[in-house]
């Protein structure tokens, strides 16, 4: 057998970086302590973060430590502290399997996985609720392990929201509406969700500005405490990207928990709907408007929702078939418009 770390080359981390200590980031952190103590704390967790390598070993075993493991009131284990894994790329990716510690008292998991014959990519989707600190993966003896092939997309979609881009309150890191249609589209992508904790503040649109990314995002109404909040930063806050990067695609999504109080939701889409329009009015092509309240047309809310709000699997499953399209289209509009000396976040 052959053990490799998630640091060890060949295999590559994507979505996520480590820091000086070796915690996982998503974004600088001083832009994340700029923002709020919630952003700061959360900046922490690999949500979104995926390590990924080629193989053709019929096995793989997965092993993982993390920091804590709390029981969270929506999310069970497997979403909350497990990992997933895929084999193949877009929409031929196939699930392999998971590993999840058995009970909250444990913060070590271990599962060994059936791949099957082939050499293949294999991505392993990192725990969304606790610090991760360490994983490996065992190879059988004579399997080769390479570099995993190249996204089709190598500059990543760019996703910023709230609990429900960040993934809340799906079964497993890869049933995330973020994850599935990254997949389906063979696309790198980095996840800006956070639980409670985006409100469109001036530092978070600053730093998204000077990112590297194909599409950009923008899933936040959930968060907004209020009409006037969103009003306030919404359109600040696709200005500041655009201003940065005139020809990048930017995709505007409302919350999919409308029909919870109808009347007020329909003044925050109008709020984004807004900023769509006055895009589009002043020229720009480049803007995409998504409303939430379709993302579950024909369903019962009681089965596609936890409790309501945060999408289950099914929810996650209707909003990437609503997104995937959209994305597609603006993928194929912005291929060649990636020009510019950008941070890159992934250095």
């Amino acid at each position: 057998m052959k053990t490799f770390r998630f640091c060890d080359a060949p295999v590559r981390l994507f979505g996520v970086r480590r820091n000086a200590e070796g915690r996982f980031i998503r974004l600088d952190e001083e832009v994340a302590a700029a923002t709020s103590e919630l952003v700061r704390e959360r900046n922490y967790l690999a949500v979104g973060g995926r390590v990924r390598f080629k193989t053709d070993s019929p096995t793989l075993t997965v092993r993982y430590t993390i920091a804590s493991n709390r029981a969270d009131w929506a999310i069970p284990l497997p979403g909350s502290a497990g990992v997933d894994v895929y084999a193949g790329t877009g929409e031929a990716s196939r699930w392999v399997g998971y590993a999840v510690p058995y009970n909250y008292t444990d913060l070590t998991a271990e599962n060994r996985l059936f791949k099957g014959e082939g050499l293949e990519t294999v991505t392993i989707n990192l725990p969304r609720n606790e610090p991760l600190l360490d994983l490996t993966v065992t190879v059988e003896d004579g399997a080769e392990f390479l570099e995993p092939d190249e996204y089709t997309y190598k500059t990543p979609i760019v996703f910023y929201g709230s609990s429900i881009t960040e993934g809340g309150c799906a079964t497993a890191p890869g049933n995330a509406y973020t994850s599935m249609v990254s997949r389906a589209l063979d696309s790198d992508y980095i996840n800006l969700g956070f639980s409670g904790g985006a409100h469109g503040e001036q530092p978070i649109a600053e730093y998204i500005s000077r990112l590297k990314m194909s599409v950009f995002v923008m899933d936040y109404d959930h968060n907004a405490n209020d009409a006037d909040e969103l009003e306030r930063t919404h359109e600040r806050f696709f200005k500041t990207v655009r201003a940065a990067q005139p020809e990048l695609p930017v995709i505007f999504m409302t919350k999919p928990d409308f029909t919870g109080d109808p009347a007020a939701n329909s003044v925050r889409r109008d709020i984004i709907r807004r900023t769509y329009e006055n895009a589009l009015a002043a020229g720009d092509r480049n803007v995409w408007f998504i409303d939430g309240e379709s993302y579950f047309e024909g369903y019962d809310r009681g089965i596609c929702t936890v409790e309501g709000l945060h999408p289950n699997d099914l929810g996650f499953m209707l909003m990437a078939k609503k997104v995937l399209p959209v994305l597609r289209e603006a993928l194929a509009k912005g291929c060649g418009n990636l020009n510019g000396v950008l941070y890159d976040a992934a250095r």
